[in-house]
């Protein structure tokens, strides 16, 4: 409650104060001369003058409001390193029942993790501070206290816009020490079959010159341990065996007393591309489906296609002069003894034994394939013949073998139980569903397939049709009919054939999508999406690591004909490797440099001048928890074991009551005895 004396002129101040002053100077004249009833006639212009000003009495009932505290509290992921948890938990429960102490005082908590959003980058203090200051009215504003390790990566160059004061409660410990290992370089993408250069560094707390031992892991490969100086850069290469994702993994010896091993650890994920697809194309007898081959392979600009048709076999000679004819000869050794591996796709369409190309250098194709090869047989009678290609050394590496037999009806090339679930065939345009929409064929050639290949497409009777296998290191394809043109050419409807030859051609030469036994794993909103891509009915649980260590195991369930997955919470940024023992995969969540993981030790550097220009103060708790109080703000609110908070005093009036002095009945009777007192003294 508050009384307040207010006026509410009837005239104008000025008219007001004139008269006044010409009233007091007629009462002095008065009084000099002596005048009867002088002291009553000051009286009553006095009270004229008062009821002219109209004097009213204001009673407030006022409403206090209280003063805001903000704790922003840091639960990133290095506020889980050894007792920092605790601190925090303790902390916030001190400062509670300090504000519950002071009276008139609210406290408002925000909570912040460090990001496990795509586009997260480290613990963002001062954003959710901003965020909650604007829900704040300025002048309710008591303080902000950060309960937080220091390792804040969103610190402002400047004060300015913050509010006052900002004081900074820092968990764990000043006698921290860590090691960590940093990749300086590594590219994203790297050509398949070039090495690439990493760079790391290990960096330690306790100084540089000491020799640490760094384990060096690449899948497949037997672990190499180099020997680093802290401080020293170190270049190795990384070999890019195959497209997709390649892998190596660093770790850095533990050393006593360090913080924790997580950034000890690094994994480098680098895209395998490959540059430009090389592939020879030999086609023997003529057939309207040849062109189709070429047209598909020169379509596409990172093709380097290499196609010799062999058009005059040593068999058909008919006297001409050698230097008469317009044939290039077909440079047998250079493709196929001494420039063979540097293709990527052989593929042999319609080929049948002739001299030109001699067993020795079919054996050699045999070991191109087993040695990491892609080769793809389109076939049609001339496979069944005696003097097919399954009668050369490349039938070691078919899994299709001819009987002899050749189908010729009319059917519509379907899919297998296999082929409803490989990535080659799986929901090829025109498959609707096992009931197929495309145009028919005409032949197929009959064969007996090895178990341990894949039948995809099958002909009339369920007869193989298109075969995939895998060979050694590399990779088989058959396609058992040479009527795949008429797709191309629409014959009723048409069908997909450049789909499938590209799918196939893909799958051949190891294209990670078009794997039918794969890993992945990709972040959809909060959630790690696992997927494996099988040909089993059953797959294995997936061994999940986060970036922290921890790890779980996760049981993959079918979603869709050969694939399996599973829907993960992520509950840190950074990157997550997962393996089912055999296949391997790595995902980023959040920022894959993660800043939570680039220095974890507790530090006051970053937030010190922010608590100076705001007039804030900084403590270690491990020192224990400051005094805190409310005063009048000041430029300096902090100093050796306490912290002060505003105390704005602001207040909410609920209700007004006013009472006007001279506009009432009694001051009309007050003047009106003044008045008539005046009167009968003058009277007598």
């Amino acid at each position: 409650m508050n009384l307040q004396l207010e006026f509410a002129p009837l005239i104008a101040w000025p008219i007001i104060w004139v008269f006044a002053g010409l009233t007091l100077a007629a009462f002095i004249l008065m009084l000099i001369k002596r005048i009867r009833g002088a002291v009553l006639r000051g009286l009553t212009a006095a009270i004229i003058l008062a009821t002219l000003a109209n004097p009213t009495l204001r009673q407030d009932e006022r409403q206090p409001l209280t003063d805001i505290v903000l704790a922003v509290v840091d639960e990133s992921q290095s506020q889980s390193i050894g007792k920092r948890t605790e601190q925090t938990q303790k902390a916030l429960a001190d400062l509670k029942a300090r504000v519950a102490q002071m009276g008139n005082t609210e406290l408002r908590v925000v909570n912040i993790t460090s990001g496990i959003a795509a586009n997260a980058d480290g613990t963002r203090i001062f954003t959710a501070l901003n965020r909650a200051v604007a829900d704040i009215p300025k002048d309710r504003f008591a303080g902000a206290v950060l309960i937080t390790d220091g390792q804040v990566h969103d610190v402002p160059t400047s004060a300015a816009g913050l509010p006052s004061p900002i004081h900074s409660l820092i968990t764990g410990s000043k006698t921290e020490s860590d090691r960590r290992l940093v990749v300086d370089h590594a590219p994203r993408f790297g050509i398949v079959g070039q090495p690439q250069s990493i760079q790391f560094h290990v960096e330690d707390s306790a100084g540089s010159g000491a020799h640490v031992a760094v384990t060096i892991q690449i899948p497949g490969e037997d672990p190499r341990v180099l020997d680093v100086i802290t401080g020293d850069v170190v270049d190795i290469p990384m070999n890019m065996s195959h497209a997709g994702q390649n892998f190596m993994e660093l770790s850095a010896a533990l050393r006593e007393g360090e913080l924790s091993k997580q950034n000890n650890h690094a994994v480098v994920v680098v895209e395998g591309i490959r540059d430009r697809l090389r592939v020879l194309l030999v086609s023997g007898q003529p057939h309207p489906g040849e062109r189709t081959w070429r047209n598909l392979l020169k379509a596409d600009a990172a093709v380097d296609l290499v196609h010799f048709t062999i058009l005059r076999p040593p068999e058909k000679q008919d006297g001409t002069p050698t230097q008469e004819l317009s044939l290039i000869a077909f440079p047998t050794r250079e493709l196929f003894i001494d420039k063979l591996k540097q293709f990527d796709l052989v593929i042999f369409d319609r080929y049948r034994r002739q001299a030109i190309l001699p067993d020795a250098y079919l054996a050699n194709v045999a070991d191109y394939v087993r040695s990491g090869g892609a080769l793809l047989i389109a076939s049609g009678p001339d496979f069944a013949d005696p003097e097919g290609l399954y009668s050369t050394p490349l039938s070691d590496v078919l899994s299709a073998a001819p009987t002899g037999a050749v189908t010729e009806a009319q059917f519509k090339p379907a899919l297998t139980q296999a082929g409803n679930r490989h990535p080659v065939t799986k929901d090829l345009p025109g498959a609707n569903g096992g009931k197929p929409t495309w145009g028919s064929w005409f032949r197929l050639i009959d064969t007996n397939v090895a178990p341990a290949s894949e039948t995809l497409m099958s002909g009339p009777d369920n007869k193989p049709l298109l075969v995939l296998s895998h060979i050694g290191e590399g990779r088989v394809a058959q396609l058992l009919s040479d009527h795949g043109w008429l797709w191309a050419r629409g014959f009723e409807g048409g069908g997909p054939q450049t789909e499938l030859l590209r799918r196939m051609a893909h799958w051949l030469m190891k294209e990670p999508d078009l794997e039918e036994e794969a890993l992945s794993a990709k972040q959809v909103g909060g959630d790690i999406v696992i997927e494996r891509r099988s040909l089993a009915d059953t797959v294995k649980p997936v061994t999940l690591t986060s970036p922290s260590g921890k790890t779980q195991s996760i049981t993959l369930a079918q979603s869709a004909p050969g694939l399996f997955s599973a829907h993960v919470p992520a509950q840190e940024a950074g990157l997550h490797t997962m393996t089912d023992g055999t296949l391997q995969a790595a995902t980023a969540i959040g920022n894959a440099d993660a800043k939570e993981a680039t220095d974890i030790r507790a530090t006051p550097d970053k937030l010190a001048p922010i608590a100076k220009a705001t007039g804030g103060g900084i403590a270690w708790l491990e020192d224990g928890f400051p005094n805190f109080n409310k005063a009048t703000p000041s430029p300096l609110m902090a100093g050796s074991g306490w912290m002060n908070l505003r105390a704005n005093g602001l207040y909410r009036v609920t209700a007004i009551k006013e009472i006007s002095l001279f506009s009432t009945l009694l001051s009309l009777a007050v003047l009106l005895v003044a008045a008539s007192a005046m009167w009968f003294r003058e009277g007598r």
